[in-house]
């Protein structure tokens, strides 16, 4: 077997016959440029781990919206952004997760699985957040949530920095937000007792 480097890598299939990938036999006359194997791949992974932040900001979505009503009606601190910022930055937020965990992903590193298991916990609990807060109302235990999900950001970022130093940045703004955003539910917490 032959590898050369050009526009992509390039396996010539000369000897044996062995399976290779892309379902060419060595042995077999043909050419199979990994480059655009690669590239599907690379995408395929990247909308993977876009699409399962979205889809926990989705179902997290549809919960805020059936307690906006109460939340409509609770005392609030006087630096409360608009409603309406909430969902865009949360969905940038979501974005910036996918893509920070893409890039793990695809590093191709041995601890790449572990980096990845912080990024699910804290989706996890990004989750629950919402249950508490929205759902029956429980705004400092919501709070407290919160506290546990800043300490699960900053392990998820120590584990991305150890693979790949620019997918831990990317979650800077999530937990500058999620810091301003404790501060909020502790402001309503205290405002609503």
């Amino acid at each position: 077997m032959v590898v050369v480097w050009g526009r992509g890598l390039v396996y010539a299939c000369l000897g044996e016959k062995r399976r290779m990938p892309g379902g060419i036999t060595e042995g077999e006359t043909g050419i199979l440029f990994l480059g655009d194997w690669m590239k599907k791949r690379t995408i395929l992974t990247y909308i993977l781990f876009l699409v399962i932040p979205l889809a926990v900001g989705g179902v997290t979505g549809m919960m805020v919206y059936h307690g906006m009503p109460t939340y409509q009606q609770l005392e609030k601190p006087s630096f409360t952004p608009p409603d309406v910022l909430f969902s865009l930055v949360w969905n940038l937020l979501y974005l910036l997760m996918g893509v920070g965990a893409a890039r793990v992903w695809l590093t191709q590193k041995p601890e790449r699985q572990k980096s990845l298991l912080p990024f699910a916990l804290q989706l996890m609990v990004n989750f629950f957040w919402s249950v508490w807060f929205f759902g029956p109302g429980w705004y400092l235990l919501a709070f407290l949530w919160l506290l546990l999900l800043l300490w699960l950001i900053l392990w998820m970022m120590a584990s991305f920095a150890r693979v790949d130093l620019l997918a831990a940045r990317l979650q800077i703004p999530y937990l500058l937000w999620t810091g301003y955003a404790a501060v909020l539910n502790f402001g309503v917490f205290l405002l609503n007792q």
